[in-house]
C-alpha cells in the first residue's frame, strides 16, 4: 500500500490543523492506521492509531484531548485533527499501515510509511 500525507503547515501555538493521508493498493480497511512524529534530533514517536473499522483509537498521552484520529474506509483516508498545537508539537508528521486489526504503538509494528509531512508550531 502508498501513503501520501497533506495537510501539514505552520501555525501559531493554540492553532488546529488537520492531515490527511490517502492510500493505494491493497483494501485500506484491512489496515489498522498509525500516525508517528519525528522532531529533529529525536526518534520517531507514537501519536495515535485507529482500528479497522475505527471503532478503538489509542493515544500517547502528550496529545489526548487535542488530537483526534478518524478513518473513512470509503475515501482509503485516515485524518489526524489537531487543536491547541504546542511548539513541542513542531515535527515531522507520518502516517503508517499496519496489516491486521490489532493497533499497534511501536514503528516496529508497522509495515508501509508515508513520506511525511512538516508541521511546525509558533510560539
Amino acid at each position: 500500500v502508498q501513503l501520501v500525507e497533506t495537510g501539514g503547515g505552520l501555525v501559531q501555538a493554540g492553532g488546529s490543523l488537520k492531515l490527511s493521508c490517502a492510500a493505494s493498493g491493497r483494501i485500506f480497511s484491512s489496515y489498522s492506521m498509525g500516525w508517528f512524529r519525528q522532531a529533529p534530533g529525536k526518534e520517531r514517536e507514537f501519536v495515535t492509531a485507529i482500528s479497522l473499522s475505527g471503532t478503538n483509537t489509542y493515544y500517547a498521552d502528550s496529545v489526548k484531548g487535542r488530537f483526534t484520529i478518524s478513518r473513512d474506509n470509503a475515501k482509503n483516508t485516515v485524518y489526524l485533527q489537531m487543536n491547541s498545537l504546542k511548539p513541542g508539537d513542531t515535527a515531522v508528521y507520518y502516517c503508517a499501515a499496519r496489516d491486521g486489526q490489532r493497533i499497534g504503538v511501536m514503528v516496529k509494528d508497522y509495515d508501509y510509511w508515508g513520506q511525511g509531512t512538516q508541521v511546525t508550531v509558533s510560539s
